[in-house]
C-alpha cells in the first residue's frame, strides 16, 4: 500500500494462499501471486530444457514429480527461485513486466529461513552445473542486504519474541543477513499509572477488575518489548503497531511503515 502510493510497481508473493491477504493487496493497487512449487518446477523446466514437450513430459510424470518432491530442500529452492524471478529486470515468464518491489509473505521462522537458505545449500552441494549456477545467482540476491531485506513480524509476548530472536540468529548463520526491521503487532496502550492501578485494586467492581487486567496485559507487553529491544542491541530498529479493537486500519499501518522504512 505504501509502495503503491509512491507509484512503485509492486507484487506481494505468498507461499500459502490466504484470501484476506490477496483482497487487501489487490485493493491497495498491487499485484498478487501465490507461489506453488509444482508450477515453479514446470516454469523452470520450460526455461531450461531446449524442447518444451520434454518439460511437459517430465512434469506430467508422476514418478518424476514424486522424486522431485522427495528431494530435500527442492521445494524451498523452487520457491526461492520464483521470488528471484519476480525481482529480475528481465523476467523469465513470457510477456511479464519487471517489478520495482517484491514483498514476500513468508511462512513462519523455520520454513522461512529454509527458503532463504536453500539456494546456498544447493549451490554448495551441486558445486558445478546449471543447478549450482542458478542457485548461486539466487543466493547472491537473497544474501545481499542492498537487494533483500528481512522484516520480522511478531507480537510482544514471550514465545513470539523468543522466535524472533531465533530467526535473527538463523538468518545470520544460514543466509548471512541480519534483520532489517522488526514490526511488533497489537501493542496495547498503558492507560493507567501505577497509582491508578493501586487505587483500582481496592475497588470491588467488574469494571475495575477489567481495567486492571488490561493494564497488566499492557505492562507485560511493554516488558517483552523492552526485552526484545535489549536483545537486538540497538542494531535492528523496531516499529510498534497499536492494537486495533475494531479491526486493523491498514492505511494507518501503511503510513507507519512508510515512515519507518
Amino acid at each position: 500500500m505504501a509502495a503503491a502510493r509512491r507509484d512503485l510497481r509492486t507484487v506481494v508473493a505468498e507461499v500459502h494462499r490466504r484470501t484476506d491477504v490477496e483482497h487487501a493487496v489487490l485493493a491497495a493497487g498491487a499485484d498478487h501471486v501465490s507461489i506453488d512449487p509444482e508450477d515453479a518446477m514446470e516454469e523452470y523446466l520450460v526455461d531450461q530444457l531446449p524442447v518444451r514437450a520434454l518439460a511437459e513430459v517430465l512434469t506430467g510424470s508422476r514418478a518424476f514429480m514424486y522424486l522431485a518432491a522427495a528431494t530435500p530442500g527442492l521445494r524451498e529452492l523452487l520457491t526461492a527461485g520464483k521470488v528471484w524471478e519476480l525481482a529480475q529486470d528481465e523476467r523469465r515468464t513470457p510477456g511479464a513486466e519487471p517489478y520495482d518491489l517484491v514483498v514476500v509473505d513468508a511462512p513462519a521462522t523455520g520454513h522461512g529461513v529454509a527458503v532463504l537458505a536453500a539456494p546456498r545449500t544447493f549451490a554448495a552441494t551441486a558445486s558445478i552445473g546449471p543447478v549450482a549456477r542458478q542457485a548461486g545467482k539466487i543466493d547472491a540476491m537473497l544474501s545481499d542486504p542492498a537487494a533483500t531485506a528481512v522484516v520480522a513480524v511478531t507480537t510482544p509476548e514471550e514465545l513470539p519474541v523468543n522466535e524472533t530472536l531465533a530467526l535473527r540468529d538463523a538468518l545470520r548463520e544460514q543466509v548471512g543477513l541480519d534483520l532489517a526491521l522488526v514490526v511488533v503487532n497489537a501493542v496495547r496502550r498503558e492507560r493507567l499509572t501505577a497509582a491508578d492501578a493501586r487505587a483500582l485494586d481496592a475497588v470491588d467492581h467488574p469494571a475495575a477488575r477489567l481495567a486492571l487486567r488490561a493494564h497488566r496485559a499492557a505492562r507485560a507487553q511493554r516488558n517483552q518489548l523492552a526485552r526484545l529491544r535489549r536483545a537486538l542491541g540497538g542494531t535492528v530498529p523496531t516499529l510498534s503497531i497499536p492494537f486495533f479493537a475494531g479491526g486493523v486500519e491498514l492505511p494507518a499501518v501503511a503510513g507507519q511503515l512508510e515512515r519507518a522504512l
